[in-house]
């Protein structure tokens, strides 16, 4: 019995959607007997006041086992705020870029197309110090490429591109780091890599990540910001400021309390699971039964170059736009969906989050092979 059917036979199939990603079958277990009565309270999770003594513990848990997955810094403020990474767009330049300020962007990806463009509300002197559109976003810049004019505010980046499937990666698959002028602090856009693999957090100014892809379920964003970038540059509505969320613990409006909730379990299961050096092991292995398969064909074709390819979100194509619309349908059939790739891109596109079991990705590399010796 192939890995897909004998999955299927569970009532689930394999999941390679992009976001909102694949769950651990551990958490959701745990949230269907939390959503009908949690801690023995007698009421479920969604139905708690957010203020209430049972959630005021389920926040402290969520905060405390996510700075101990990182080992975050007290210096730094752990918030859970709405919007998605994609209000991040906009609310990072409003707190951190003042009136006609600079701000340097990364661009290698859609996203970060999008968050240099937000940055142009604030100030006109925001400038990318690497465009990737010339090279269809295959790759991330070395340092060489990297070139920076006026010293900046901040500089932005994203870790790792989920549309083109490209990461910032070292050789032994760590995170890279660019280059940064002294003493300017970095952000990084993390949504669909954060906590996959060890990364340290006093290197950066602050991070933020939507929960859905690796840490939870959309509703939430995490931002781990820096004490001393919490002060807005500008007079900003109270729900615009990191400062007003920091000194209200993410609660000064109702929260996504159940989204919190969500991404406090999966916080705990990547601990259980021996932590990130164990998830960057994991993911390596399962990424790498894919890419072998590309690696050794002659008709596949991935996108991102190989120094950039990254171990969430997995793009390639057939040598046809009739013959990757063939495999989409193939593999649903086989058990695995949400495989068809973003329409920039096009082809496939297969994310191994956390939570993907490996199984998922020995069931795509036999049905990729089996493909191709069909149609190749």
């Amino acid at each position: 019995m192939s890995p897909a059917v004998k999955h299927a036979a569970s009532g689930r199939i394999f999941n390679f959607s992009a976001g909102p990603g694949v769950l651990a079958e551990e958490v959701i277990h745990q949230a269907q007997q939390d959503i009908w009565n949690i801690q023995g309270s007698g009421i479920g999770i969604m139905e708690h006041s957010h203020r209430g003594k049972v959630f005021d513990k389920v926040l402290a848990e969520a905060e405390a086992d996510c700075r101990a997955v990182a080992n975050i810094p007290a210096n730094y403020k752990v918030l859970f705020l709405t919007g998605g990474a994609t209000s991040q767009n906009f609310m990072v330049p409003a707190n951190l870029l003042p009136d006609e300020g600079v701000a340097a962007f990364l661009t290698t990806g859609y996203w970060c197309e999008k968050t240099f463009e937000e940055s142009k509300v604030y100030s006109s002197k925001t400038y990318e110090a690497w465009d990737g559109r010339g090279s269809k976003h295959s790759f991330c810049p070395s340092d060489g490429e990297v070139v920076y004019k006026d010293k900046p505010v901040y500089v932005h980046m994203c870790t790792n591109n989920t549309i083109y499937g490209t990461q910032w990666n070292n050789p032994d698959g760590s995170l890279r780091l660019p280059k940064v002028p002294d003493g300017v602090p970095l952000v990084a856009d993390m949504s669909s890599d954060i906590y996959s693999r060890p990364m340290d957090f006093t290197k950066f100014g602050m991070v933020y990540a939507g929960a859905q892809k690796n840490i939870g379920i959309a509703g939430t964003t995490l931002v781990v910001i820096r004490e001393d970038l919490l002060k807005p540059a500008r007079k900003l509505p109270l729900m615009l400021q990191y400062q007003v969320h920091a000194k209200d613990g993410s609660r000064h409006n109702t929260p996504p309390a159940f989204a919190m909730y969500l991404s406090g379990l999966v916080f705990k299961w990547i601990l259980k699971q021996g932590g990130l050096a164990a998830m960057q092991k994991r993911n390596a292995e399962k990424a790498g039964l894919i890419y072998d398969v590309l690696d050794k064909s002659q008709w596949y074709k991935g996108h991102a170059r190989k120094d950039s390819r990254s171990l969430m979100n997995i793009t390639f194509r057939t040598p046809t736009e009739q013959l990757d619309e063939q495999f989409v349908k193939e593999a649903f059939k086989h058990g695995m969906d949400q495989l068809k790739g973003h329409r920039s891109t096009g082809g496939m596109r297969a994310s191994t989050y956390n939570a993907m079991p490996r199984e998922g990705c020995v069931a795509l590399a036999e049905f990729m092979r089996d493909f191709e010796k069909k149609n190749g």
